[in-house]
Protein backbone atom coordinates (compact mmCIF):
# COMPACT_ATOMS: atom_id res chain seq x y z
CA UNK A 1 0.00 0.00 0.00
CA UNK A 2 1.36 3.43 -1.06
CA UNK A 3 1.72 6.10 1.59
CA UNK A 4 -1.33 8.64 2.25
CA UNK A 5 -1.14 12.00 2.84
CA UNK A 6 -2.97 12.91 6.20
CA UNK A 7 -5.55 15.03 6.78
CA UNK A 8 -5.05 18.34 8.26
CA UNK A 9 -6.98 17.03 11.60
CA UNK A 10 -5.15 13.75 11.64
CA UNK A 11 -1.37 15.89 12.19
CA UNK A 12 -0.46 17.32 15.29
CA UNK A 13 -1.49 20.62 15.70
CA UNK A 14 1.32 23.69 16.05
CA UNK A 15 1.25 25.50 19.55
CA UNK A 16 2.69 28.95 19.83
CA UNK A 17 5.97 29.44 22.12
CA UNK A 18 3.32 31.35 24.21
CA UNK A 19 1.45 29.02 24.95
CA UNK A 20 3.90 26.31 25.62
CA UNK A 21 6.37 29.19 28.09
CA UNK A 22 2.82 29.67 29.88
CA UNK A 23 2.34 25.66 30.26
CA UNK A 24 5.87 25.31 31.09
CA UNK A 25 5.37 27.92 33.83
CA UNK A 26 2.42 26.25 35.05
CA UNK A 27 4.04 22.73 35.04
CA UNK A 28 7.42 23.59 37.10
CA UNK A 29 4.86 24.87 39.49
CA UNK A 30 2.88 22.15 40.07
CA UNK A 31 5.74 19.82 39.97
CA UNK A 32 6.76 22.18 43.05
CA UNK A 33 3.91 22.27 44.74
CA UNK A 34 3.27 18.61 44.42
CA UNK A 35 7.27 17.36 45.43
CA UNK A 36 6.70 19.51 48.52
CA UNK A 37 3.18 18.25 49.52
CA UNK A 38 1.11 21.26 49.17
CA UNK A 39 -1.90 21.62 49.96
CA UNK A 40 -2.94 23.23 47.28
CA UNK A 41 -1.18 21.18 44.51
CA UNK A 42 -4.57 19.67 44.34
CA UNK A 43 -6.26 22.35 42.73
CA UNK A 44 -3.65 23.44 40.81
CA UNK A 45 -3.83 20.36 39.42
CA UNK A 46 -7.46 20.34 38.65
CA UNK A 47 -7.16 23.60 37.07
CA UNK A 48 -4.48 22.81 34.62
CA UNK A 49 -6.55 19.95 33.77
CA UNK A 50 -9.55 21.99 33.09
CA UNK A 51 -7.30 24.66 30.49
CA UNK A 52 -6.13 21.42 29.03
CA UNK A 53 -8.36 18.82 28.62
CA UNK A 54 -6.27 16.51 30.05
CA UNK A 55 -6.67 14.04 33.01
CA UNK A 56 -3.08 14.57 34.49
CA UNK A 57 -2.40 13.11 38.47
CA UNK A 58 0.00 14.60 40.56
CA UNK A 59 2.20 11.82 39.39
CA UNK A 60 2.08 12.93 36.42
CA UNK A 61 3.89 16.10 37.88
CA UNK A 62 6.10 14.84 40.08
CA UNK A 63 7.85 12.35 37.68
CA UNK A 64 7.65 13.87 34.08
CA UNK A 65 11.17 14.17 33.98
CA UNK A 66 11.25 10.68 33.96
CA UNK A 67 10.74 9.77 30.57
CA UNK A 68 10.42 13.44 28.84
CA UNK A 69 11.72 16.83 29.65
CA UNK A 70 9.67 20.15 30.37
CA UNK A 71 8.71 20.92 27.08
CA UNK A 72 7.59 17.67 26.09
CA UNK A 73 5.24 17.38 28.66
CA UNK A 74 3.89 21.06 27.47
CA UNK A 75 3.62 20.05 24.24
CA UNK A 76 1.49 17.23 25.27
CA UNK A 77 -0.94 19.12 27.32
CA UNK A 78 -1.84 21.76 24.66
CA UNK A 79 -2.50 19.38 22.46
CA UNK A 80 -5.95 17.56 22.44
CA UNK A 81 -6.09 14.71 24.63
CA UNK A 82 -8.52 12.61 22.94
CA UNK A 83 -8.04 13.66 19.32
CA UNK A 84 -10.97 11.47 17.59
CA UNK A 85 -11.88 12.22 14.53
CA UNK A 86 -15.18 10.76 13.14
CA UNK A 87 -14.74 10.33 9.54
CA UNK A 88 -11.01 8.61 9.97
CA UNK A 89 -10.69 5.90 7.45
CA UNK A 90 -8.63 2.82 7.46
CA UNK A 91 -5.65 3.87 4.96
CA UNK A 92 -5.25 6.84 7.01
CA UNK A 93 -4.90 4.54 10.25
CA UNK A 94 -2.74 2.46 8.39
CA UNK A 95 -0.29 5.70 7.74
CA UNK A 96 -0.40 6.52 11.02
CA UNK A 97 0.91 2.89 11.98
CA UNK A 98 3.74 3.41 9.43
CA UNK A 99 4.71 6.51 11.02
CA UNK A 100 4.88 5.18 14.51
CA UNK A 101 6.75 2.03 12.99
CA UNK A 102 9.26 4.57 11.90
CA UNK A 103 9.78 6.45 15.23
CA UNK A 104 8.19 10.02 13.86
CA UNK A 105 9.15 12.77 16.07
CA UNK A 106 5.67 13.49 16.42
CA UNK A 107 4.53 9.88 17.42
CA UNK A 108 3.55 10.30 21.25
CA UNK A 109 0.56 12.48 19.27
CA UNK A 110 -0.31 9.92 16.47
CA UNK A 111 -0.21 7.04 19.14
CA UNK A 112 -2.71 9.49 21.06
CA UNK A 113 -4.72 9.69 17.81
CA UNK A 114 -4.58 5.66 17.41
CA UNK A 115 -5.70 4.73 20.86
CA UNK A 116 -8.43 7.26 20.49
CA UNK A 117 -9.96 5.76 17.00
CA UNK A 118 -9.70 2.44 17.37
CA UNK A 119 -11.58 -0.47 19.71
CA UNK A 120 -8.44 -2.08 20.72
CA UNK A 121 -7.74 -1.00 24.58
CA UNK A 122 -3.73 -1.52 23.95
CA UNK A 123 -3.35 -0.64 20.64
CA UNK A 124 0.42 0.02 21.40
CA UNK A 125 1.09 -3.24 22.47
CA UNK A 126 0.29 -4.15 18.99
CA UNK A 127 3.28 -1.99 17.53
CA UNK A 128 5.67 -1.86 20.55
CA UNK A 129 5.19 -4.86 22.45
CA UNK A 130 3.11 -7.45 19.67
CA UNK A 131 2.21 -10.81 20.43
CA UNK A 132 3.78 -13.36 18.35
CA UNK A 133 1.83 -13.56 15.20
CA UNK A 134 2.35 -9.69 14.78
CA UNK A 135 5.64 -9.48 15.57
CA UNK A 136 6.62 -8.93 12.29
CA UNK A 137 3.26 -7.60 11.09
CA UNK A 138 2.90 -4.83 8.39
CA UNK A 139 1.21 -1.45 9.45
CA UNK A 140 -1.94 -3.01 7.51
CA UNK A 141 -2.05 -6.67 9.69
CA UNK A 142 -2.14 -4.06 12.64
CA UNK A 143 -4.05 -1.84 11.97
CA UNK A 144 -6.72 -4.72 10.97
CA UNK A 145 -5.94 -6.34 14.25
CA UNK A 146 -6.74 -3.40 16.45
CA UNK A 147 -10.04 -2.60 14.47
CA UNK A 148 -11.13 -6.58 14.73
CA UNK A 149 -11.13 -6.48 18.76
CA UNK A 150 -14.39 -6.35 20.28
CA UNK A 151 -14.62 -6.07 23.53
CA UNK A 152 -16.34 -9.42 26.39
CA UNK A 153 -19.58 -8.22 27.71
CA UNK A 154 -19.42 -9.14 31.16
Amino acid sequence: MRAVDLRVELMPPSVDRQRLDELCRAISRIADLVLRGSESARQEIETFNARTGHAYSALDFAEYDGGRDLAEFALEAARPARPRITDITSDELVEIVRRLLAGDPESDYYLRVLDTNVPHPRVSDLIYHPPAELREASAEQIVDEALRYRPIAL
